[in-house]
């Protein structure tokens, strides 16, 4: 049963519920519980206390013979009689009750023991001698609700049950709240430790019950009903069997119950010392009613024998070796324990008894019925079996569900933690979700059983981390100044993280010691429609060093440099953009674990990428909806910046984009990758290319025995072809991925159309994933990692655009890949660099340019539309022109033209990319089709506004009509009518 399908279950737990509680006493009694004892106040606060669901209701009448108006006028669940009439009235009162409500719980509170057997044992539910403690009221509602539970509760969930055999009322009074108490206090302390609040609350449900007996008859009954789901029974000596009172009845009852079950832990209790030798025989615990320490005495039996409390790993003699508070410590205990101490708990079904008592029925149900003979007698087999089903567990209950991080006891194969109050943000709620997605997903484990299909740890830290930052160190201003972004980075590291904070990130790093990301995760980021997608920063650590005060200012260092970047220019652009303030932005963080594998110094996956469930540039027998995905070899910087990557369609993984000739193929292949290195600091490469840790190499410097090793194919100059193998001795290695596209050494193209059709069924709308794979050189020992996942921006919007062929003879561009779906005519220039002016050497002098031009658009308020070869917004300036969204953030449609010297696909998974199109930015691809075109002359003709070494800024009087048909993809650029453009002698500085 998976996490999620667990505390569905618990929902359906404890149906009925007392909600309404008729109390009828005499005005004086009503007086001294409400002014002196203040119950419905200290009900309340029990409730409070306990984190228990909302509290019953009382409403208090002072005859009986209200009782029926009472009920009519608002039903009640149980009736409370204070005990101010005979015993013959109370009896009359119960049929009259029965007589108008049938099986309404009655029960009596009195103020001195009751003698009558038949009005304790058949016409009141049950009868407890009031003290003025507000505890025994919770103990009855408690109690009366479990029997209303018990059966239903049993059967779905296997919950299980405490006998307790006493017909004494001041007995039952006392027992009862130090049970329920025990009980309560338990499941609020261990129950699924490091869950979630939500998933506690609804554990609680889960807890063990209790069923009161006042005859031998009435617990044999619970118990033959009930006897696989027995914890404990606890029982008197004396009282009635077969209608009369038996002195020895307890010692029949209990030895009856070890001859049938060994392994049910039994408590006799007596006023009567000399059953102490009878509780010896049977044998079973025993406590005295006479000691001064009874009620201790019986919470130290709950906590030690019906598996409350720690697990205490004891020895032969009863001597205390070591104790373990949760799962997780049981777990790491297990290997430390001599061989007789595991094997005697195991035999006694102590582990069983102590997961049940946790709600953890499945795990005890295994452990129950295990013997020394199911593993031939191997006490390592029997251990090693124990621990791994443990560990199943623990990563089973928790997957999917976002875990608070608790700093004295946490595990860190916990898929998601979270430090701190607040939001986690956006990137960490898709993660969160995508972790649910994955844990609900059996039949995709089933499909592809050889693969490991896993998301990376996370721990978030939470808004309150950057509230407490800013408010600490004073820093609100940075949401208003104009700073440039290193200086925000400067301030900010000579902050200080708050002190709690700083203590749990040291925690967290004296049990993680694996390659982390530190990354952003603002209140915007993978929003839908307004989505702050790689505007901020990541940070990579290798986390290797041995000295963890060095690992701790790494990471301090790179949580700073995430919350530096809230301010940096390019969201501060982003957010005036869509009309938003700087201030109302707030930062998360996740710590994300790094996937890869470590090849000599270097670290990283075999495959990274991006796949989306839409493609917006087809070709072929591609369809829109047949998605597309970018991968590359190493760590997924290279697809996320734009750089050269492999692209496929999942569902047509054998249709790829056709090279014009072997040249073509070879310079737009993947010529680089990022690891990070991991080897020692003073050997390290240097580079430009280089951020801390991560490294950029180039192909030809990847490790032999690596992924290259099966992920390449071999050019063979000599006879100008390409083999689908990388081992071939002499020949030069070209990134195609053609043992796992073609010829399914990993199953990526059907992996990712399932998961991208589930993802897109769940969002409700298109999605983007980013993901990484690891396996051996023959496919084995694979791993699918999903480390993100946001919604896309639609394709089209509710207009209807159409384009005309008079429309499409009269435009001065036309594409039939384009992106958006819109009918601009509100801008009036144009930047764009002509074929005869580019450079791809110069990619950083026209950014400079067009930099300088933006920041005159921005103040003068004007919209524009870019033109120019190549790939806009790459980070790899033999690409395309590398500029970032803030560095063209007045542009309004952006237009990718075909040059000869330059032929690069659109880079559809890039950051970028993400943002223009969240922004509805019209993206139009001119390719040499020969049904699309721009007219280069025609812009060249036009009188020149501003004039630079690479671009040109023409103005027009009347508005350009950008028209972009989202259903087919189709654009027009249409000529201004009726208008000159405006003449200018200036240059473009």
């Amino acid at each position: 049963m998976t996490a999620e399908n667990k505390f569905r279950v618990y929902h359906d737990l404890m149906r009925e519920k007392v909600k309404h509680i008729l109390l009828v006493s005499s005005p004086y009694d009503a007086w001294v519980m409400e002014e002196d004892c203040n119950l419905s106040e200290r009900l309340a606060n029990e409730y409070r206390g306990l984190n228990l669901s909302s509290p019953p209701r009382l409403t208090w009448i002072s005859s009986p013979e209200e009782i029926p108006a009472a009920l009519e006028q608002r039903p009640a669940e149980m009736v409370i009689l204070m005990s101010g009439l005979a015993e013959p009235e109370l009896v009359d009162l119960k049929q009259r009750i029965d007589a108008f409500v049938p099986d309404l719980p009655v029960v009596i509170l009195t103020h001195r023991e009751i003698e009558n057997e038949q009005l304790k044992r058949k016409d009141l539910d049950h009868c407890f001698l009031w003290t003025g403690d507000a505890e025994l009221l919770l103990a009855i509602v408690k109690l009366t609700e479990d029997k209303m539970n018990v059966a239903h509760d049993a059967m779905e969930a296997g919950i299980r049950s405490i006998i307790l055999v006493e017909d004494s009322p001041s007995y039952i009074s006392s027992f009862l709240p130090i049970l329920y108490r025990a009980l309560v206090q338990q499941a609020q302390a261990v129950i699924q430790e490091g869950l979630n609040q939500e998933h506690r609350l609804l554990v609680m449900r889960a807890r063990p019950k209790i069923l009161v007996a006042e005859t031998y008859e009435e617990a044999m009954e619970y118990f033959r009903q009930y006897e696989q789901y027995v914890l404990g029974v606890i029982s008197d000596v004396r009282y009635p069997r077969n209608g009369q009172v038996d002195p020895s009845a307890g010692v029949t009852l209990l030895s009856q119950i070890k001859k049938e079950r060994k392994d049910i832990p039994l408590l006799l209790a007596s006023s009567e010392s000399v059953n102490k030798w009878f509780a010896e025989e049977i044998p079973c615990e025993f406590i005295d009613k006479n000691s001064p320490l009874l009620l201790a005495e019986l919470h130290r039996f709950v906590s030690e024998h019906l598996g409350f409390g720690d697990f205490i790993f004891r020895n032969k003699d009863g001597m205390e070796i070591d104790r373990a508070h949760t799962m997780f410590q049981l777990k790491q205990k297990l290997n430390e324990v001599p061989d007789d101490v595991f094997l005697a708990h195991c035999l006694n079904n102590d582990f069983s008894r102590w997961f049940f008592a946790r709600t953890e029925t499945e795990l005890a149900c295994i452990m129950r019925p295990l013997t020394a003979e199911d593993f031939e007698n191997s006490v390592d087999a029997m251990r090693a079996f124990v621990i791994e089903q443990i560990h199943n567990r623990l990563q089973q209950r928790q997957r999917g569900i976002v875990v608070s991080f608790k700093e004295n006891d946490f595990d860190p194969q916990t898929d998601f933690l979270k430090i701190g109050e607040g939001s986690i943000g956006g990137k960490a709620r898709s993660l969160a979700f995508m972790f649910r997605l994955i844990g609900q997903s059996n039949w995709l484990k089933e499909k592809y059983p050889h693969i490991d299909i896993v998301p990376p740890k996370v721990l978030s830290i939470a808004t309150e981390g950057f509230d407490s930052f800013l408010r600490l160190n004073d820093l609100g201003y940075l949401a208003d100044d104009d700073f440039e972004d290193a200086e925000v980075v400067e301030i900010c590291l000579k902050a200080k993280l708050p002190d709690w904070l700083r203590h749990k990130l040291r925690i967290f790093l004296e049990k993680v010691h694996t390659p982390l990301a530190v990354r952003s995760s603002s209140l915007l980021e993978d929003a839908q429609y307004q989505a702050y997608a790689g505007l901020y920063s990541t940070v990579m650590l290798t986390n290797t060093h041995p000295d963890i005060e060095f690992r701790y200012r790494e990471l301090a260092t790179a949580v700073k440099k995430v919350y530096a970047s809230t301010f940096f220019q390019s969201p501060k652009s982003f957010s005036r953009r869509v009309k938003l303030r700087t201030d109302e932005e707030k930062m998360g963080v996740i710590i994300q674990e790094v996937i890869g594998r470590r090849y000599d110094d270097y670290f990283y996956p075999a495959i990274s990428g991006v796949a989306q469930s839409k493609n917006f540039y087809p070709f072929g027998r591609m369809k829109t909806d047949d998605g597309i995905a970018s991968i590359a070899m190493g760590l997924g910087k290279t697809v996320m910046d734009g750089g050269q990557v492999f692209r496929f369609c999942p569902k047509c993984p054998h249709v790829q984009p056709q090279a014009a000739n072997m040249q073509e193929l070879l310079k737009n292949s993947q010529s680089t990758f990022y690891s990070l290195y991991m080897g020692d600091p003073v050997l390290a490469p240097k580079a430009k290319e280089q951020e801390g840790a991560l490294v950029q190499r180039r192909i030809y410097n990847a490790e032999p025995d690596g992924p290259i090793s099966y992920l390449a194919s071999s050019y063979l100059p000599q006879e100008g072809i390409i083999r689908e193998t990388a081992s071939i001795p002499g020949s030069s290695k070209v990134l195609l991925f053609a043992q796992v596209v073609k010829h399914g050494l990993f199953p990526l193209p059907s992996l990712l159309n399932d998961i991208l059709t589930m993802a897109e069924e769940a969002m409700g709308g298109p999605v983007e994933l980013e993901f990484c794979v690891n396996m051996d050189m023959d496919g084995s020992n694979a791993e699918f990692a999903l480390l993100q996942l946001r919604p896309m921006s639609s394709l089209s919007g509710l207009a209807t655009v159409n384009i005309t062929e008079q429309e499409r003879a009269e435009a001065f561009c036309h594409s039939k890949h384009a992106l958006g779906n819109s009918e601009n005519q509100d801008i009036y220039d144009i930047i764009f660099i002509h074929p005869d002016d580019f450079d791809v050497a110069k990619t950083m002098e026209i950014k400079q340019e067009i930099m300088d031009s933006n920041r005159q658009m921005l103040q003068e308020n004007r919209k524009y539309i870019l033109i120019g070869p190549g790939r806009w917004g790459t980070s790899d300036r033999w690409l395309g022109v590398p500029v970032t969204w803030n560095e063209i953030s007045s542009v309004s449609a952006i237009v990718e033209t075909f040059t000869e010297n330059l032929r690069v696909e659109p880079s559809q998974g890039s950051h970028f990319f993400h943002c223009i199109t969240t922004l509805g930015i019209n993206y139009v691809m001119v390719t040499n089709s020969s049904e699309e075109f721009i007219q280069w002359d025609w812009l060249a003709s036009v009188p020149v506004h501003a004039k630079g070494q690479f671009i040109t800024h023409v103005q027009f009087e009347s508005p350009i009509t950008v028209k972009v048909d989202g259903r087919t993809a189709d654009c027009v650029l249409l000529k201004p009518s009726g208008s000159k453009p405006e003449q200018s002698n200036k240059s473009a500085t």
